[in-house]
């Protein structure tokens, strides 16, 4: 023993032979490894009879349907009253027996009396009221197919209930599958089936009709308007609210009552100046008040129940061509390019002046219904938005390329302004008076010469002059042409609106006012209907003459 130890200790210390028992170097180490874990692979799958398939981690494609355990049911999915009346089904109530032995003697059932087939067809019937479906069947189907036979000769005509198939026959107690997504509305009917529209759902909603509104494109009434201005940049017809229309036939005011269809004549310019005319005519919001400018730099306030003059103001140094109302405040816009305002109850009636903006004629001028702004608009191709009781604008918009005379305020959208632009720019725009931005605009192809808001729905009226003269009834956002009306054979230079909001009358260089019902409200029909018989009309035009004269009238 001694000596083996000390043949072991020689060999330790002899460094030129191997070493026998040394340990081994870390790759020996791992293929041995490798080929220990093979040969055990190898033996079990002799052993199993099987070859393993190899699998990649991570790449299972995932299931679309959500499937619950194969022996637990998912709940969510289930029917809990369907499903225990599937279970109770087979009590005996209402005389019924049980669904095994009607399975194993429905024959004889049949031949006894009829309060036994009178309970199978109570039952059958109430389960297809309530689950649309046959309730017993066997995995055989001879119940279904017997419950067929007896109610062939049992029920006939328009009492029976349709025929289901062999799908349709029985149904699930248990379920192992998710549920399915919701119908869209109107896909569920009265018995709760799936994607199937009957004809109950159907009345139960039925689809909305779209109402189109009838735009009448012939005038409902035609009046004379003989030695009407033909100026772009005159303001001569206006309407108030006690439905009289007042319009300037070169020297005259004459005041046509829409109701009854009387004419007077309110004012005439002196005889001693033959080159003088009137250049603008407006109503105060509430009252019988109408104010006159004229080419000799005048302007004039007539009481119009009287037919008096109030009192004459003068402070313009060229003719008055516009006039814009806001409560007692009178603003008027004149050639010398300034702006007016002018409080009618003090002697010192010019309380402001508003200059520097335009340098040429102003031709469009008006108030917002809350008097809190006002648009002015030149023939500098310049529009001017002021604010009350400042001296300098708060916008000045020079998008037009002519004159801008039609210019309107949204009745239901406050801070929206529409503008016309003349010959030259054709463009219809539409500002948001805050900012001064152009929230919209279209092109025309003509001059616009006024503007009409309608004030019962999102839509405006405009007038237009070369080549077509026509009247163009717009819808608001979208600028879609709603109608066309022509008829006049000259460039259509004013319009205004009736007091009930329905009619709007237009004047033309050919020297005729015609009248357009395109504005109707929700009760102007029975409204039409109701004072079509007495000739006249609250707010609107009298039915009894359909063709009038303003110089005396005459009638041609």
């Amino acid at each position: 023993m001694f000596g083996s130890q000390l043949s072991e200790v020689d060999e330790f210390q002899s460094f030129d032979g191997p070493m026998e028992n040394a340990p081994l170097a870390r790759w020996e180490r791992k293929a041995k490894a490798l080929e220990s874990s093979r040969s055990l692979n190898m033996n079990s799958a002799v052993t199993s009879g099987t070859t393993s398939r190899a699998k990649t981690p991570n790449n299972r494609t995932p299931r679309k349907t959500p499937q619950a355990d194969r022996f637990i049911p998912n709940r969510s999915n289930m029917n809990m009253d369907v499903s225990r009346m599937q279970l109770n089904f087979g009590d005996k109530e209402n005389g019924s027996g049980s669904l095994a032995a009607m399975d194993s003697g429905l024959c004889a059932a049949a031949d006894s009396d009829d309060n036994t087939l009178g309970s199978v067809d109570y039952d059958m019937a109430l389960a297809n009221s309530l689950l649309g479906k046959r309730p017993f069947a066997t995995s055989s189907g001879s119940i279904g197919a017997a419950m067929n036979d007896e109610l062939d000769d049992h029920e006939s005509g328009p009492e029976r209930g349709p025929e289901l198939g062999p799908d349709e026959l029985g149904s699930k107690i248990l379920s192992f599958k998710s549920k399915a997504p919701e119908p869209k509305q109107g896909y569920v009917n009265s018995l709760r089936v799936l994607y199937s529209q009957s004809a109950a759902s159907t009345m139960a909603a039925p689809a909305r009709k779209r109402t189109l509104r009838h735009v009448p494109t012939a005038p409902e009434k035609i009046l004379d308007a003989p030695d009407i201005l033909d100026d772009y940049y005159l303001n001569l017809l206006d309407w108030n609210k006690q439905n009289i229309l007042a319009v300037a036939l070169g020297q005259i005011v004459y005041l046509w009552n829409a109701s009854s269809g009387t004419i007077e004549q309110l004012c005439e310019v002196p005889s001693d100046t033959p080159d003088d005319y009137i250049s603008s005519v407006s109503w105060i919001q509430d009252g019988n008040v109408l104010a006159v400018g004229t080419g000799s730099c005048d302007l004039q306030l007539w009481d119009t129940d009287r037919l008096s003059m109030i009192r004459s103001m003068k402070s313009h140094a060229a003719r008055v061509s516009s006039l814009a109302w806001n409560g007692p405040l009178l603003s008027s816009g004149s050639r010398d390019a300034t702006i007016h305002n002018h409080d009618v109850r003090i002697a010192q009636h010019v309380v402001a002046e508003l200059a520097g903006a335009h340098q040429q004629e102003i031709c469009g001028l008006k108030w917002n219904s809350q008097g809190t702004q006002l648009a002015s608009g030149g023939n500098d191709n310049l529009l001017c938005i002021w604010d009350a009781g400042q001296r300098t604008p708060r916008h000045t918009l020079n998008h037009h390329t002519a004159a801008v005379k039609a210019l309107a305020w949204c009745p239901w959208q406050p801070g929206l302004l529409a503008s016309g632009g003349g010959t030259a720019d054709r463009m219809l725009r539409f500002w948001n008076t805050q900012s001064g931005a152009c929230v919209n605009s279209i092109d025309t192809k003509s001059q616009v010469c006024s503007i009409v808001w309608n004030p019962h729905d999102k839509e405006l009226l405009t007038s237009h002059g070369f080549s077509q003269n026509q009247l163009t009834l717009w819808k608001y956002p979208s600028l879609m042409r709603v109608a066309e009306l022509p008829g006049h054979t000259s460039r259509v230079l004013h319009t205004a609106l009736s007091a009930d909001g329905q009619t709007v009358v237009s004047a033309a260089a050919d020297e005729t006012l015609r009248f357009w019902r395109v504005f109707e409200g929700q009760n102007a029909s029975k409204k039409s209907k109701t004072t079509a018989g007495s000739g006249s009309t609250h707010g609107g035009v009298s039915s009894q003459s359909n063709r009038t004269g303003l110089r005396g009238l005459q009638i041609r």
